[in-house]
């Protein structure tokens, strides 16, 4: 395989020459890696952006002669992380077949539905509306990308005129068209009219490049991408400045945190109108450049050009009309300002779904903004889960990256509102959404676990984030909360260091929670220790700690925790996870035994005075929890040893078998009588659950 290693100055040059090597006799798994690398650079293609292609020759089953198959990107996948089940293989020639059918562009519907009678791999993935795009042109692999340097070209007024000045005559250009069979039989014959082209730019939309190996393939998109690049880079140099300069000067990142910390509740409050949302807060340069620009309110109501784009982000942003140093303390004075342009969006939503719908359109989708720009702070968004709002941020960031080029090489345009339209409710697209997974129980919601580095604590948050909830966990030990954070996929979980008896230490906790997730639903109180001690050996120390971590600690977390569910209004639930020895009276256990009662009494008080917020407070009690939980290490195992007059060795038998269903409680048991209170029971405040197997003595009365 011919490779001149290539040096690129706007791209990431990833072939590996090795491992390419190694797939030589497998072009589908090369094709896969070709597509692997691509989407690891996000100027080449966001997530879920643009698809890949090869042809290769194959033996029919049906006849065993040799057959021309394309295997592509199926519907829904990404090219990034492509694998062998995202991609689906077809007879090349039963696609091209297809043009004796089809009818025009009111056909493009049923032709989806016909793509599934060319399959040849029985366990392809359903074909993409761009399988034709790939299909209907010759070359052995084919990349369609949206670079932002090539969307800019493509969005940038001049279009054509401004490829021809880039590439001359070695690239076609097609004007905007709706992907779909249609566009495949443009590209065809664009390329027939331009024999010898390199590749094809899409008005508006983004770049199909080809080549006779995977390598070539792979360099021409490159190399395309990179002129562009150049292209554009010129233009700036030469313009002096993009955005018609600066308008708002940025506060300091550590003003903007704060900021960000502060406001996001209040927005996902009032993101959360008709479906809880999860946020995501960007400060890059890149967005700082274009938000504090002269031009924000002239280019952000225009909207995003690629469709790619606005599927994600909504045809535009909400600007806020608040100054960068506004006081934010006070939160009742904050959301009169935010409400009313939030109704505004909502309207205006509305009316450009009312004023576009068609007969068969779907139902209009919420109507509150995906992507926040706050000039001076940063760009917030919003969204059912964090990685579809993360990637809703970086497809806009991919669209400021657009109008800046476009900006300076003319002037940028966006699509009609009606094409808009007529993509975001395609029926295709909303059989999409209707085809995707249920969410789970917990999906949509926050939870911060103290004492999460390990035992209990670390149970819970795995039980929370498998039911679907994102999760930050807290521990005193940072080495802990590394490792436990390891164990959860991207867009999972984050962590914060917290001692909970330092008010500011919780508060800082929170913040993370809400610049990380945008606010927070769940809390469980986990964090704790045992002391085990005779009254007289009971120190003034020991009686201090346990109140400050269980009780003190309970009553921080909760408080600010409410503030933080009255910003958002939309409920919440607050767990302590107190202990069996809140309710019973035990030998050596003064100190430990008032304070768990403590705790147990504050949910009661809790529960009367939150209820007004939708916020429940309940408790989960454990009891002989040894294998797994922290609080069995050392001395308080052994206090409880002597207490019952056993050794440390007999702890997980003994207290197995003084429970009524004889059986040994672990951190997961734990976990599930959690997940019960905020996933199942969700009209239940001011309750005990009791997880010890049946402790006839600790039975609520």
């Amino acid at each position: 395989m011919e490779n001149t290693t290539k040096t690129f100055k706007y791209v990431d040059y990833l072939w590996d020459q090795e491992k390419a090597e190694s797939l030589n006799d497998n072009q589908v798994e090369l094709f896969l890696y070709r597509s692997n690398i691509l989407g690891a650079d996000l100027r080449i293609t966001n997530y879920g952006g643009g698809n890949t292609s090869c042809k290769t020759i194959e033996t029919d089953p049906l006849t065993n002669e040799e057959v021309e198959v394309m295997w592509v990107k199926g519907s829904g996948g990404d090219i990034g992380t492509l694998t062998r089940s995202g991609i689906a293989g077809l007879y090349t020639k039963r696609l091209r077949d297809l043009k004796n059918v089809y009818q025009g562009l009111h056909d493009e519907d049923r032709m989806v539905g016909l793509f599934n009678h060319c399959i040849y791999d029985l366990d392809s993935k359903a074909p993409s509306i761009d399988t034709p795009l790939h299909g209907l042109l010759p070359f052995a692999h084919i990349d369609h990308l949206h670079p932002d340097a090539l969307i800019a070209v493509a969005a940038a007024q001049d279009s054509e005129k401004v490829t021809k000045e880039i590439w001359g005559d070695t690239m076609g250009w097609v004007p905007w068209q709706r992907p779909g069979f249609d566009l495949g039989l443009q590209l065809e014959k664009c390329l027939a009219e331009n024999p010898g082209i390199r590749g094809i730019v899409l008005g508006s939309h983004g770049l199909f490049t080809w080549g006779d190996t995977s390598y070539e393939c792979y360099i021409n998109s490159l190399e395309v991408i990179e002129m562009a690049s150049e292209y554009i880079d010129k233009k700036i140099k030469e313009k002096g400045s993009v955005f018609g300069g600066q308008k708002v000067q940025s506060l300091p990142k550590e003003e903007r945190l704060e900021k960000a910390a502060q406001l996001m509740p209040l927005l996902r409050g009032l993101c959360s109108s008709e479906n809880r949302m999860i946020g995501h807060f960007s400060d890059t340069d890149v967005v700082m450049e274009y938000i504090n620009s002269n031009d924000l309110e002239r280019l952000a109501p225009m909207g995003t050009s690629c469709p790619d784009h606005f599927l994600r982000t909504k045809i535009q942003p909400l600007v806020l009309d608040l100054d960068k140093n506004e006081d934010l303390s006070d939160s009742d004075a904050v959301l009169k300002k935010l409400e009313p342009a939030f109704e505004a969006y909502r309207q205006e939503y509305a009316d450009y779904y009312n004023t576009c719908k068609r007969d068969n359109s779907p139902a209009m989708r919420d109507a509150n903004p995906v992507i926040i720009i706050y000039p001076g702070v940063g760009m917030f968004s919003f969204a059912k889960n964090k990685q579809t709002t993360r990637v809703a941020s970086e497809f806009y960031i991919n669209a400021i990256n657009v109008m800046r080029g476009a900006e300076a090489i003319t002037a940028y345009t966006s699509l009609p509102r009606q094409e808009a339209f007529d993509i975001e409710y395609w029926l295709l697209e909303e059989a999409k959404l209707q085809r995707m997974p249920k969410e789970q129980p917990l999906s949509r919601k926050v939870a911060l676990v103290t004492g999460a580095g390990g035992g209990i604590g670390k149970a819970i948050a795995d039980k929370l984030a498998a039911e679907g909830a994102n999760v930050v966990l807290t521990d005193i030990v940072e080495d802990r909360l590394i490792e436990a954070n390891a164990t959860y996929k991207r867009d999972v979980s984050t962590y914060a260091v917290c001692d909970v008896t330092k008010t500011e230490s919780i508060e800082a906790a929170y913040k993370k929670a809400c610049i990380e997730f945008g606010g927070v639903d769940i809390i469980v109180h986990s964090a704790g220790l045992a002391i085990s001690k005779p009254l007289e050996e009971t120190t003034d120390k020991d009686w201090n700690i346990l109140q400050n971590i269980l009780v003190k600690g309970q009553f921080d977390l909760a408080k600010q925790f409410a503030a933080i569910a009255r910003k958002q209004g939309i409920g919440g639930d607050f767990i302590s996870i107190a202990s069996k020895n809140g309710l019973v009276a035990g030998p050596n256990n003064v100190a430990y035994g008032t304070a768990k009662a403590a705790q147990q009494h504050m949910v009661r008080l809790l529960a009367a005075e939150l209820a007004k917020d939708k916020v429940r407070v309940n408790t989960v009690n454990p009891d002989g929890v040894i294998v797994g939980s922290k609080i069995w290490e050392g001395a308080w195992a052994e206090g409880r040893a002597k207490a019952n007059g056993i050794t440390v060795e007999e702890l997980p038998a003994f207290y197995a078998k003084r429970n009524l269903l004889h059986e040994i409680i672990t951190p997961d048991d734990i976990a599930n009588g959690v997940f019960s209170l905020v996933g199942i029971l969700d009209k239940s405040t001011g309750n005990i659950i009791n997880v010890d197997g049946g402790m006839a003595n600790a039975f609520v009365r």
